[in-house]
């Protein structure tokens, strides 16, 4: 039986990373076989491909390039680390996946809906999401939340407009059953209750 795909989304300082941690921490515990990954990366190739898309010294990148390469890190990412946990019936927790795509780029760059479904129409036909978890919270409170963006970081140092827009982009998704919200300016603990909520309700676990 074909494994559960889970994924996690939010504007910058949302609190994945620490939502992700009680959640494997959780799924652990229940003895429940699982994979954590993140995009971009998630495998070697894919990994190197991060290094280039945030490196911020990588200002001339155009948004074409910008969008194509999360696209050329995602497939990687599905064949050596997505594809294989699936089909081995694993449920599969990752990190950012393509509505952060849609997001970013499509919305925020206004690349457009049409063309982030081209270049991704590969994950959209064979690895759509069962369950997408939003990590409600406005960009501005995000920010705040963690004192501020990295400027090292090329996506984080995009400047308060831009990850406006983000979450923007993130509410026209709205419009797909799979796309739930989570308000997250609660404590973190609240935060995780919602979640393993939400993925009970979902019949993601039992």
């Amino acid at each position: 039986m074909r494994g559960k795909f889970v994924t996690f989304e939010g504007c910058e300082g949302s609190g994945k990373s620490t939502q992700l941690r009680y959640i494997g921490e959780y799924l652990k515990g229940a003895g429940i076989d699982f994979i954590m990954s993140r995009e971009p990366g998630g495998s070697e190739i894919s990994e190197d491909i991060r290094k280039i898309i945030l490196n911020g010294k990588y200002t001339a990148m155009c948004d074409e390039c910008e969008a194509l390469l999360y696209a050329a890190s995602r497939v990687q990412h599905i064949k050596e680390v997505i594809e294989p946990a699936l089909a081995a019936g694993k449920l599969v927790v990752c990190d950012r996946y393509v509505d952060s795509s849609f997001a970013y780029q499509g919305y925020a760059r206004g690349l457009g809906e049409e063309f982030i479904e081209s270049i991704n129409a590969f994950a959209l036909k064979n690895y759509t999401p069962d369950l997408t978890i939003f990590l409600d919270i406005s960009p501005n409170e995000a920010f705040a939340r963690k004192h501020g963006a990295d400027r090292t970081d090329r996506m984080e140092s995009q400047g308060p407009e831009f990850h406006q827009k983000v979450y923007e982009g993130y509410m026209q998704l709205k419009k797909y059953p799979r796309f739930k919200c989570v308000d997250c300016r609660g404590t973190k603990e609240e935060t995780a209750k919602k979640i393993l909520e939400l993925l009970k309700a979902e019949n993601i676990i039992g």
